[in-house]
């Protein structure tokens, strides 16, 4: 990409979301307004890098946005009011003074959403991706992906969602809101850690859900958005010393940390701090909370998990899930054993519970029998995870690891 195309793609990324804000606000119609602004950041993309930026390029999105909405609204006979509504307003419509950003991302993470739609919208809609960039993110055909968008678009409208904020103290506002952390939190998590694929991580994801939720953090910079934001932060930091030469993972314990970004543990550090004060802790700001702990540590021996313990005991009463527990059994086993870790695994595993016959949950038993000493249930649980991953990388470790137990067990 050159520099011209970089500059002016980092631009729409950042007009996108106040185009459709404005084009929404104005017209009603979230899907045909979405699509009009998809068209016009097509245009803007294949004419600005070399024709130039114009001088103002928002109003020129707005315009082009408005000129295909107007084509549209021409050539649906069966929508005729729309027609006669878009032909009355102007042709080039100004600039709005505010942002609508937070607007925009309410909308598209509308509770009524399944969580993978509102995230295909919302890269779309606030994101500015296009359809086929993100269903290369996503390992699915572009065709799969436009229908899962159009869904979405058709249920907010089914729906009846509106195209304004809820007042900020009530109870629709912090649901809503819980809604778009929650959509930026899978859309980190994906990026972080990707669930299938040949790839470790997808850094076009984890950035742009860190964009997304910088500016969530400006308009609202407190509470458990800081705490998200800070969670972001202080885990992307170990980014650079998550794999190898080759792609390979490498576990915590084994990074190298100083190839951590400790410009980004400085910052997170710091918005994590800023949010004290304000209430109780959600599970953003606790999870922030044990991020900081183990970017804190100079060395994995140095690691606090005593208080990384208590920190999940205190997340099993805000926010319980088998993941959690499954997480608080790995800091259990390092503050009491192994074999304490393991009995409170046990209570995970049930047939039909959340995580029986996941790989995590088979790959944190093999780690806690291969610190026990058991290498035969190790290998077991090793190789049962890897079975069931469907992430390459990660398979790729947990032969790697039985292989290497198998070969030098430890001594008894």
């Amino acid at each position: 990409m050159t520099s011209a195309a970089g500059q002016v793609e980092d631009l729409l990324r950042e007009l996108a979301p106040q185009v459709l804000g404005t084009m929404v606000g104005r017209f009603g119609q979230f899907d045909a307004c979405e699509d009009a602004v998809q068209e016009a950041l097509l245009a803007a993309a294949l004419h600005w890098p070399g024709e130039g930026v114009p001088e103002n390029p928002r109003g020129w999105l707005l315009q082009t946005a408005g000129n295909r909405l107007r084509d549209q609204a021409r050539s649906e006979q069966a929508r005729r009011h729309r027609e006669e509504r878009v032909a009355r307003e102007p042709a080039a419509p100004e600039a709005p003074a505010r942002d609508d950003t937070l607007t925009l991302l309410f909308l598209c993470c509308h509770p009524a959403l399944t969580p993978a739609s509102a995230i295909a919208l919302t890269l779309r809609a606030v994101g500015g991706l296009r359809t086929a960039e993100i269903a290369r993110a996503y390992l699915v055909p572009e065709a799969t992906m436009a229908q899962r968008i159009s869904r979405a678009k058709q249920r907010i409208e089914a729906a009846g969602a509106r195209f304004d904020l809820p007042g900020p103290e009530t109870e629709e506002w912090q649901t809503r809101l819980a809604s778009v952390l929650h959509v930026l939190y899978l859309l980190f998590s994906e990026g972080y850690a990707a669930s299938a694929g040949p790839w470790l991580a997808r850094a076009d994801l984890s950035d742009e859900a860190i964009r997304l939720t910088r500016q969530v953090h400006r308009m609202l910079p407190r509470g458990e958005v800081g705490g998200l934001l800070a969670l972001m932060l202080l885990t992307d930091a170990r980014r650079p010393a998550r794999t190898g030469p080759a792609g390979q993972l490498i576990p915590l314990a084994e990074q190298d940390r100083s190839r951590w970004d400790r410009h980004l543990i400085a910052e997170g550090t710091a918005i994590l701090n800023q949010t004290m004060g304000s209430g109780r802790p959600g599970q953003y700001r606790l999870l922030a909370a044990i991020a900081a702990l183990h970017d804190r540590a100079a060395r994995a021996e140095d690691t606090d998990w005593p208080q990384i313990q208590a920190v999940y005991g205190l997340l099993e009463q805000v926010a319980p899930s088998p993941v959690v527990t499954l997480n608080r059994a790995v800091a259990l086993a390092m503050v009491d054993g192994p074999g304490a870790g393991l009995a409170l695994l046990a209570t995970l595993g049930q047939p039909g519970g959340t995580l029986a016959g996941h790989h995590r949950l088979h790959a944190v038993r093999a780690h806690l029998y291969e610190m026990a000493g058991d290498v035969d249930t190790a290998l077991t649980h090793y190789r049962e995870a890897a079975a069931l991953t469907t992430s390459i990388p990660e398979q790729r470790y947990l032969v790697e690891r039985a292989a290497r137990l198998h070969s030098n067990p430890p001594a008894q």
